[in-house]
């Protein structure tokens, strides 16, 4: 992922854990599911402006972050936006600490971005694909959430 996102989780996560427990705070979870939002957007190289107003909008509400918040995470990204390393440690956290149905909420919020311009790149859909296998998703699910995505329905319900 990024270097400064990557950076502020595992602060989160050491904060989080302390020393008795491996248990990561809720923000921690919230940080992980924005950064596979923004590897989302950044799937296809090529970032629009409805795409970008998509990101924001729906980490804001999905996430429940203030403006400031969003902006300062988006930022975050945009400026570390060429370093990368795996999913992994973010797909594994919010496997082990969400439930199922989280867990396709969040497949559905990245269908959504991959949508946001009207149309899916094969990059996309490889991210989401792939994200929805480490989440553990079924593929029943990961078909009904790009469904939901491509009719313009996909608007995941709970927050974390």
């Amino acid at each position: 992922m990024l270097r400064a996102i990557r950076r502020f989780f595992e602060e989160q996560l050491s904060t989080a854990a302390g020393t008795e427990t491996t248990r990561p705070s809720g923000h921690a979870l919230q940080l992980a599911t924005a950064a596979l939002a923004i590897e989302t957007i950044r799937a296809d190289r090529s970032v629009t402006e409805v795409e970008r107003k998509t990101l924001f909008d729906v980490l804001a509400e999905f996430l429940e972050l203030t403006a400031a918040e969003t902006e300062e995470l988006i930022d975050l990204a945009e400026k570390e936006a060429d370093e990368g390393v795996s999913l992994y440690q973010f797909t594994s956290l919010i496997d082990n600490h969400y439930p199922m149905e989280q867990k396709i909420e969040i497949v559905e919020l990245l269908w959504q971005i991959a949508y946001a311009d009207g149309k899916k790149d094969e990059h996309e859909e490889h991210l989401v694909r792939k994200v929805a296998h480490l989440l553990h998703v079924p593929h029943q699910a990961f078909i009904r959430g790009k469904l939901k995505a491509e009719a313009g329905l996909a608007k995941p319900s709970s927050h974390l």
